[in-house]
């Protein structure tokens, strides 16, 4: 096999990864949030979605879609919500704060 088609078999196998990891970490996040303690829900919340949105990063490189094109997106789909007064943005405000994470603009009681 040519170095072109290692690079296709690997690229295949690391997709295949990236998805079973991203199915692993939203399921772990699922089996949390139903569990009947919820003791650890904060921690187990804030390392699988950081995992996940680590993974859905990765995952659209590897299939074709580079980072700065993602991000537009993410800003397009944003702006959309805002415009469409998406549930979350209505009754608490989550996208407009998402947006000035996003465009580094600092909030009351930030300390960044």
């Amino acid at each position: 096999m040519n170095n072109r088609g290692i690079d296709i078999t690997r690229n295949i196998r690391i997709i295949e990864s990236l998805k079973s990891d991203l199915l692993l970490s939203v399921s772990h996040l699922y089996n949390e949030m139903a569990s009947e303690t919820g003791e650890n829900l904060r921690e187990v919340a804030l390392d699988t979605l950081s995992d996940t949105i680590i993974i859905s990063y990765l995952l659209s490189r590897r299939l074709g879609i580079d980072y700065p094109t993602l991000e537009r997106q993410i800003s397009a789909k944003i702006r959309l919500g805002l415009l469409q007064e998406h549930e979350t943005e209505k009754y608490f405000g989550d996208l407009s704060a998402l947006s000035r994470i996003r465009n580094h603009i600092p909030q009351a009681g930030d300390a960044s």
